[in-house]
């Protein structure tokens, strides 16, 4: 008796982008419907922001001068950005120890064998990684609200620039979520993904107009805060948010923040997203 192959049914070429997308929102529920088992890495994804806000805020508060005022107050409303702006940025170590860990237990090469688009299961996975960083800054912008923050306290503001503000932090966490699935595709363990997602964002993160004035570093090292990308998201925030800003910069990243962090935001996902792709593709 002879047997009959039928071939898997393919989308056709001009679906290709309907597949792509069809199939992301597929894996991107199976990673919300999982991350919803494991409450904990959630919970304990909160807690580090949150104790971010209240260390900085209350052990700090009184000790930084920031436009020549050492009140607690200012500097909590000059640190809440920069707070928003390094806990969406963090969120790479939990993108690529999520795809590290979908690597060691054979889940991704199980994907590769059915007929998705190759990219889906990578755009999935950070699509589910944004919803769960949305989630943390709500309630990281509940907790600052609790401990005094307050958008316009040096600045005009409205309900719009702050939604625009949180729209910026999210685009930016989407785009740092794809250096983390490059991380966790070129690494054996999850461990190592976690390791290798932060170890890198700790510079990048504190030498920044973060939690410090950046006017006030040494030259050769304000220069490099400058032009960092984070701190252009950190100043476009505080801008949005109409809170306490730094010192002048001719650096036209921190002239131009909003537009700064855009481009930069742009240009990681499109470098980034084309590395992961294709190291996917490859994968063993």
């Amino acid at each position: 008796m002879s047997s009959v192959i039928h071939p898997v049914p393919t989308a056709p070429p001009g679906n290709a982008l309907v597949q792509s997308v069809r199939d992301s929102l597929v894996v991107a529920q199976r990673n919300l419907i999982r991350m919803s088992r494991i409450p904990e890495v959630i919970l304990f994804g909160l807690l580090q922001p949150v104790m971010f806000v209240v260390l900085f805020s209350y052990v700090f508060g009184g000790s930084m001068q920031i436009g020549g005022s050492t009140s607690a107050a200012d500097y909590r409303n000059f640190l809440i950005a920069g707070v928003f702006a390094q806990t969406v940025t963090f969120a790479t170590a939990g993108a690529g120890a999520g795809i590290a860990d979908d690597m060691h237990k054979g889940l991704v090469d199980r994907f590769r064998s059915l007929p998705m688009a190759r990219g889906a299961v990578l755009t999935g996975r950070t699509l589910a990684d944004l919803v769960q960083t949305a989630l943390t800054l709500l309630v990281l912008a509940v907790v600052a609200l609790l401990v005094g923050w307050r958008v316009g306290s040096h600045g005009d503001t409205n309900a719009g620039k702050v939604v625009a503000a949180f729209a910026l932090l999210l685009l930016v966490g989407y785009a740092f979520t794809w250096i983390g699935a490059l991380i966790g595709l070129s690494v054996r363990t999850p461990e190592a993904a976690t390791s290798g997602g932060l170890i890198w964002l700790f510079p990048v993160t504190f030498i920044s107009n973060a939690f410090v004035d950046a006017g006030n570093m040494t030259p050769w090292l304000r220069h490099i805060a400058e032009w960092n990308p984070f701190s252009a998201v950190v100043q476009a925030c505080r801008i949005l948010f109409g809170n306490p800003g730094v010192s002048q910069s001719d650096a036209w990243p921190m002239a131009h923040p909003v537009w700064a962090s855009l481009i930069y935001s742009v240009v990681i996902i499109l470098v980034f997203r084309t590395l992961a792709v294709r190291k996917y593709r490859s994968a063993a």
